[in-house]
């Protein structure tokens, strides 16, 4: 199963997204039995690619942050006599 197919949350994908819908408008049957099988494996390896771009981007936005909090703690345990 895949998450909602928007395309403003998905830009990585959107063109593989629109592909898609238009396959499943085109063979409203066919898509049951394999028809938009392809592309859906595509899709599929897109979103866990824009996953792992996400969790590389938060990991770096977090320890960044860590680094901040760990200065500040610093600078306030040195002001204290």
């Amino acid at each position: 199963m895949h998450p909602p197919l928007t395309l403003h949350r998905h830009p990585m994908c959107a063109e593989i997204i629109e592909q898609f819908q238009q396959c499943h408008l085109d063979h409203p049957y066919g898509k049951f039995f394999g028809k938009c099988t392809d592309l859906k494996i595509k899709l599929d390896r897109c979103f866990r690619e824009e996953k792992a771009v996400k969790r590389k981007a938060n990991f770096e936005q977090s320890k960044k942050l860590k680094e901040r909090l760990q200065t500040i703690r610093k600078e306030a345990a040195e002001r204290m006599p």
